[in-house]
């Protein structure tokens, strides 16, 4: 057994962190079965060489007895700004036998104190206006280092976005740095590791400032939501070889230009003059003529904070799987080409052409193509999504990349060039916040495998650096709702614990006095309501709850309990006798957004999710060892259950309105007495038979549906769901080509065509919230939410009569669990795989636990569950459809 992927903070190697007590978690490799940890060491130290001596001279935990491997905290001396701390493990399996020493792994602190920042804000001196955009300006400085250098760190951040460069060479790879904030709360900063980027002798620092979010297009309401201009915050540490520091600051020393960036804006686009480039502007020896010296701003008293997140990076190319003219009523339109990417994505294009000076050539981007093959921009409303590029004409093949816009697009118009055009002339660059995946999942129904693949490319696209509703159109914000339903999908599919727990913030900070938590994370002036409404507000207890439950993260519960405990008490002082949303308390809430001819009523939803959130809020509660509030909220949630009981469920067990999600709430949320469940399921039931066998929830009741389904018993029904092609269902886009989710289930149907213009996304994620059921219900793949983090796994699938094959694997916290079966000739062959320091529970589905075999031979006392530990077996018994 050996520990390996050591992470400090979700995080390898890190550079940022500002807990002062950073967690460390490894994984353990062994190829025996069953294997257990039983104790670990620690050794934390200043150096790497006192680290390959064995010793720990700012933490040796000693041998400690426990199998936790996961966010232990370090337990040594105080850590100050900028200090590395190389740390190792060894631990101890159940025998008493020791492992080798892991590889070294460090982290890096960032600066803890606002003193140690020695910056200034600098920007340029024009700043546009409510509808006009700016020029990006550039901004230069160059520097002397007078001998060899040891190390350096480069720390920044902007109000808007940075762009860096040293020496000619753009530093790291993240884009859109330093990411979104409420920029009245806190803004991040990022570090870079720029020892190999600079040198003895003359250097040159370089910036590029972008609008971003902070000053730009935000919404469907102008610039300026947060501030009126960029602006940037830059230090370079430098430390020589003899010990000695140099400090580079971003100061009055600095001037700045407009160059060829002559608009960037997420949605409009970008505007490109070749022309107007200054060649080694980012390099010592460069004539500064015409450039001025920077504006200084005052410092706003922001909180600035370490990026807590994944950067967003570019993660694919895609190159085009057709190339074609562009068609308007049957006449083909001249200078014009069409390229399909063939996966609707986010990101941008780079473009290779050749031409005179001066051409200037358009890339034009939509999702999808109307009834005639032409590109379809109504859906965009006022995102322009507009990229142009001006050429300088060189006789040599120019590239064009954007600097600070994204687009969502599957087709790229090229306007404006009739030369000749190939595969490479467009390529779609993928960009999205750095989630690695963690999951996949297949089965026997290719359809419900390209949904998948859909939910996932969904996921990609508005996982940019926060949980975006949609990519495209005038809009891209971080809708509370859409995350909550999605949130478990999420973390099947992606790493996302680093994500969320930055989205965390974004929701606390926006806040308000009451508890109310708004619709929006970030918050923007546009949100002017005190809450987000009922299942969105609600996503600020639901989202820390089920990543506690996925990657055993207690500290985040810890942090942000009054956070969500405030949001309760905002709940019970707007409700009345406990029902929430009542009719007559001001705005209700989105309801059960997007539903098919089924009006849910507000204040059931309200209440059914005030009983929710309570009820979340207890385990949490529980979690964390506050008895008293445990108690208390265990009591609300009873009186709000009675509430919803005497106000929504009558005598004979009919839910208010009977449309199905208000009866999947009632079921889903425990909200029924059992003697009425019955009939609750049962109506539910008669409900989707009415309709054909289809659903007709909306964002709120859509992932919960197929649960209550299955939960109760009625699984045929939930996988009748799953498979119908007929809209409004999961698989009816994927028969008309989609590769990712709709927003609305009728984005475009074959009778009525598009859907309304002005709220029609083709790639927005909340319906993909059925991922979550593919993975724990067809798979079978759960965690034991007594044992978080998969400390503990459930392995449970559920085949019904249709499906004869399904596997996921899934990378965990603790390691790689795998899970696939098969049904042939009347039997259930089951092989699973659980990393080691874990142990699983398996379910099979079979009425004669006597048939369950593992490797072939029989189980003793087979109850039809087998409990197991670490390693991979094989499983079979006999399966009737």
């Amino acid at each position: 057994m050996l520990p390996q992927n050591l992470r400090c903070e979700y995080f390898h190697d890190p550079i940022s962190i500002e807990e002062l007590f950073p967690r460390l978690s490894w994984i353990l490799s062994s190829e025996r079965k069953d294997e257990k940890q039983s104790a670990y060491q620690i050794l934390c130290a200043s150096s790497e060489e006192i680290l390959y001596e064995d010793r720990g001279d700012l933490w040796d935990s000693g041998k400690v007895e426990s199998d936790e491997s996961i966010h232990i905290s370090y337990e040594g001396g105080g850590l100050r700004s900028r200090q590395r701390v190389w740390w190792k493990v060894q631990v101890w399996d159940g025998d008493g036998e020791k492992s080798d020493w892991s590889d070294v792994s460090y982290w890096e602190m960032g600066l803890l104190d606002s003193a140690d920042w020695k910056a200034q804000w600098i920007g340029s001196d024009l700043r546009g206006g409510k509808w006009t955009t700016i020029p990006c300006p550039f901004l230069r400085r160059e520097f002397a280092l007078k001998s060899p250098v040891a190390k350096a760190r480069l720390y920044v951040t902007a109000l808007g976005l940075v762009e860096v460069h040293l020496n000619g060479k753009r530093v790291g790879d993240t884009l859109f740095s330093p990411g979104w904030t409420d920029y009245r709360k806190r803004v991040q900063y990022d570090v870079y590791d720029v020892s190999d980027l600079i040198r003895e002798g003359d250097n040159c620092v370089g910036s590029i400032l972008g609008d971003g979010w902070y000053c730009g297009f935000l919404g469907n309401g102008g610039r300026q939501h947060y501030g009126d201009q960029p602006r940037m915050l830059l230090q370079l540490e430098v430390e020589y070889e003899d010990g000695n520091q140099e400090l580079i600051t971003s100061d009055e020393q600095w001037a700045f230009a407009f160059g060829p960036i002559l608009e960037s804006d997420f949605l409009k686009g970008e505007s490109y003059d070749a022309r107007l480039e200054f060649p080694g502007w980012d390099s010592a020896g460069f004539s500064e003529i015409d450039w001025r010296p920077v504006k200084l701003f005052a410092d706003q008293g922001l909180k600035r904070v370490a990026r807590r997140g994944p950067p967003v990076t570019k993660m694919e190319e895609l190159k085009p799987k057709e190339i074609s003219a562009v068609v308007i009523e049957g006449v083909v339109v001249k200078k014009h080409k069409l390229f399909d990417l063939g996966q609707n994505m986010v990101g941008f294009v780079r473009l290779k052409i050749k031409g005179e000076a001066g051409l200037t050539v358009q890339l034009r981007h939509s999702e999808i193509l109307d009834e005639k093959g032409a590109p379809y921009y109504d859906n965009l409303r006022s995102a322009d999504s507009i990229d142009s590029y001006t050429l300088k004409g060189t006789g040599e093949i120019e590239v064009f990349e954007p600097h600070f816009t994204f687009h969502g697009f599957r087709y790229v118009e090229l306007i404006g060039f009739d030369g000749e055009v190939d595969e490479e002339t467009i390529t779609g660059v993928v960009v999205h916040s750095d989630t690695p995946q963690t999951g996949t999942f297949e089965c026997s129904n290719e359809l419900v495998n390209q949904l998948q693949k859909n939910i996932d490319w969904g996921q990609r696209g508005n996982f940019l650096e926060v949980p975006t509703d949609c990519p495209q159109r005038d809009e891209r914000l971080g809708w509370t709702g859409d995350a909550q339903v999605f949130i478990r999908t999420a973390s099947f599919n992606r790493d996302v614990a680093s994500f969320f727990t930055k989205w965390q913030q974004d929701m606390a900070d926006g806040q308000t006095e009451s508890g109310g938590i708004p619709r929006l994370a970030p918050s923007v002036h546009i949100d002017k309501r005190e809450s987000g409404g009922p299942a969105w507000a609600d996503a600020v207890v639901i989202c820390p709850w089920n990543l506690y439950l996925c990657y055993g993260d207690t500290r985040l519960l810890e942090r942000h309990y009054d956070s969500m405990r405030g949001f309760i008490t905002y709940l019970e002082n707007s409700s009345r006798e406990y029902i929430y949303a009542y009719e007559g308390s001001g705005w209700q809430g989105f309801g059960d957004w997007l539903s098919i001819e089924a009006d849910t009523p507000k204040d059931l939803l309200g209440t059914a999710f005030f009983a929710y959130s309570t009820s979340l809020m207890g385990k949490i509660a529980k979690v964390l060892g506050r008895k008293e509030d445990e108690e208390y909220l265990s009591n609300l949630w009873g009186k709000i259950g009675e509430a919803f009981q005497k106000k929504y469920v009558s005598d004979e067990g009919q839910v208010a309105s009977g449309t199905q999600t208000a009866c999947v709430l009632a079921l889903h949320f425990d909200l029924a007495k059992e003697k009425d469940r019955p009939a609750i399921l049962d109506a539910l039931v008669a409900d989707i038979e009415k309709r054909g066998m289809q659903l007709s929830t909306g964002f709120v009741g859509c992932s919960y549906l197929p649960y209550a389904l299955s939960n109760e018993g009625r699984l045929d029904v939930a996988y009748a769901l799953l498979q119908q092609t007929k809209w409004p269902s999961w698989l009816y886009a994927v028969t008309q080509g989609a590769t990712t989710i709709w927003e609305r289930w009728d984005g475009w149907t074959h009778d009525k065509g598009f859907q309304n213009f002005e709220m029609n996304s083709f790639n927005h994620y909340a319906y993909g919230s059925i991922g979550e059921w593919l993975y724990s219900v067809v798979a079978g793949l759960n965690v034991d939410p007594e044992c978080p983090g998969y400390k503990k796994i459930i392995i449970r699938p559920q085949p019904g009569k249709v499906m004869t094959y399904a596997k996921a694997d899934y990378l965990s916290v603790r390691g790689l669990i795998k899970v696939s079966w098969v049904v042939k000739d009347g039997l259930f062959l089951l092989d699973v795989s659980i990393p080691a320091n874990t142990e699983a529970e398996v379910w099979l589905p079979t009425d004669d636990v006597k048939s369950i075999r593992e490797g072939g031979k029989e189980i003793e006392n087979a109850d039809g569950c087998v409990r197991i530990g670490s390693g991979s077996y094989s499983f079979q018994s006999t399966y009737l459809v």
